[in-house]
């Protein structure tokens, strides 16, 4: 099966040593990354690679093979071989690699960390954040892997027994974004491996050097070779065409946009194949006149502003209320005034640059629109591209009121460090506005009424919902969305059943002799 060629391993030992410093861009390692097949480092069976930048700075910080479809298959072949020897291992067994697996990424924190500001952009602690937050759901899942737990029914035949049985499903793919590089990897093959599922994952191709060192992590904590795999390419049709041809890949978990969540609806259905798909958000944010203001706007800023507004979660609509709105919209525009801009590395930095031009060109569209119809601009709405920002892919932190339905902030994911703000009357309207979306990821509110809070709550059409709160993501919850935001959850106790089949056993000719 392996190629000489294949064989050749890379030395991960220069690139750890390199990291000692946290946060220095110069750290970064990347150009001697490989595919991980079977527990080997390997290039490309072309042996073309592409190359990885910082959106900071525009610099080449790495470079990763260019896969084709003999890798992947390559990488599903690994996989399937690992199964049974990984399936029939003790479920006490598989948790103590999980744990293992998260004491080590948190011990090489520091260097995943200025790797991901390196390749993603966002700012060193938020990385670092993150970091810990992967780690978490491989601590989670260790917990959850020894309890799959089965079931003995109660016969209608007392000669009978019945017996239902929680088993792995097989061989998984993840497809994961470059927002989260390193958690969005975890939050899936973390549950796959308590399962005693394979998996082969495949990054996006902004941000693959996180996803080898958090692979690095786990093969060290000691995950046995082809438990997990590892492949990287530009092409992402090309993977995923032989992912959904390959009958030995039982589920694919994806992240990213409904558009190309519907896509591989469609290629799902030669095989029926399993999916479990986080698409995308739209998230309203309501702030209703009993709010907490200071509390209401630090929690919209957070969900809003984190990772450059690049999360499928962060505030998108914010409607407040006709007697506190004035207020609300003077309080964020003074605190988002005050928010610095500049690469990740760089100390104190809040927003660092968006992942690419392209980035950029929409976060600039939608604010023009929004001016263009009739808004009114409370602070930044421009691109930054003077001086430090010259290279990078920078957009000042904006602040939009008077927003209306017709403009795109209000019908897009903008994706981007823009706050468009609206006015609204009544809970019954706030309601209304909010549900008036095909997304249903995540919705926030903030009110200080018991009644209200449960009631809003029980109203919204969403997956998640936040109150009193902007920050909602945790490793003991069940992450998902609703209606176009797509199906299956991540996280939680119920986060591994998305792994495992369930199967009916119907035992006859045991009663008394």
């Amino acid at each position: 099966m392996q190629s000489g060629k294949r064989n050749r391993r890379s030395d991960p030992a220069g690139a750890r040593a390199a990291a000692e410093e946290v946060g220095q861009m110069a750290v970064i390692t990347g150009k001697d990354e490989r595919l991980l097949v079977g527990g080997e480092w390997v290039e490309a069976s072309s042996e073309s690679r592409f190359d990885v930048t910082n959106p900071a700075t525009g610099e080449v910080v790495g470079s990763m093979p260019d896969a084709g479809p003999e890798d992947v298959e390559a990488a599903i072949d690994a996989a399937a071989a690992a199964l049974d020897g990984w399936k029939s291992l003790p479920a006490i067994e598989r948790a103590r690699v999980l744990r293992r697996s998260a004491d080590v990424i948190r011990e090489r924190k520091d260097e995943i960390a200025a790797v991901m500001t390196a390749e993603q952009g966002k700012p060193l602690a938020e990385a670092a954040g993150e970091v810990e937050y992967a780690a978490s759901f491989l601590e989670w899942f260790g917990g959850e892997a020894e309890r799959v737990y089965g079931q003995v029914v109660p016969a209608v035949n007392p000669q009978n027994r019945v017996l239902v049985l929680r088993q792995p499903v097989g061989v998984v793919a993840a497809i994961t974004p470059w927002n989260f590089p390193a958690a969005m990897m975890t939050r899936k093959f973390g549950p796959a491996m308590a399962a005693g599922c394979t998996s082969v994952v495949k990054p996006a191709s902004a941000t693959p050097l996180t996803a080898a060192l958090v692979l690095r992590a786990i093969e060290d904590a000691g995950a046995p070779p082809g438990v997990v795999n590892l492949v990287t390419s530009r092409s992402s049709g090309m993977v995923a065409e032989t992912i959904f041809g390959d009958r030995r890949v039982r589920k694919i978990s994806f992240t990213g946009s409904t558009e190309v969540g519907k896509e591989l609806i469609r290629l799902s259905a030669g095989q029926v194949k399993r999916l479990s798909l986080e698409l995308g958000g739209h998230a309203p944010y309501l702030i209703f006149d009993d709010a907490d203001l200071e509390e209401a706007v630090d929690g919209l800023i957070a969900s809003k502003f984190r990772n450059a507004g690049q999360t499928c979660v962060c505030a998108n609509r914010i409607y407040v209320q006709s007697g506190v709105h004035d207020a609300v919209v003077r309080l964020l525009g003074e605190k988002v005034a005050r928010m610095v801009v500049g690469p990740g590395d760089r100390p104190g930095v809040a927003i660092g640059p968006l992942i690419d031009e392209r980035g950029v060109d929409k976060a600039d569209q939608h604010v023009q629109d929004a001016i263009r119809r009739g808004a009114h601009l409370v602070t930044g709405g421009g691109r930054l591209d003077d001086g430090e920002y010259a290279r990078g892919s920078f957009y000042a932190p904006t602040v939009l009121d008077g927003v209306t339905p017709d403009m795109l902030i209000s019908t897009e994911e903008t994706f981007g460090p823009v706050a468009g703000v609206s006015r609204f009357e009544t809970e019954e309207e706030a309601i209304r506005l909010a549900n008036d979306s095909v997304y249903g990821l995540c919705a926030y509110f903030h009110t200080r009424d018991y009644a209200r809070l449960l009631r809003v709550a029980e109203q919204l059409e969403y997956g998640i919902v936040g109150a009193n709160t902007g920050i909602i993501s945790a490793a003991n919850v069940p992450f998902g969305g609703v209606k176009e935001s797509g199906y299956g959850r991540e996280g939680g106790a119920v986060g591994v059943d998305e792994y495992l089949d369930v199967k009916y056993v119907l035992v006859a000719g045991v009663g008394t002799p």
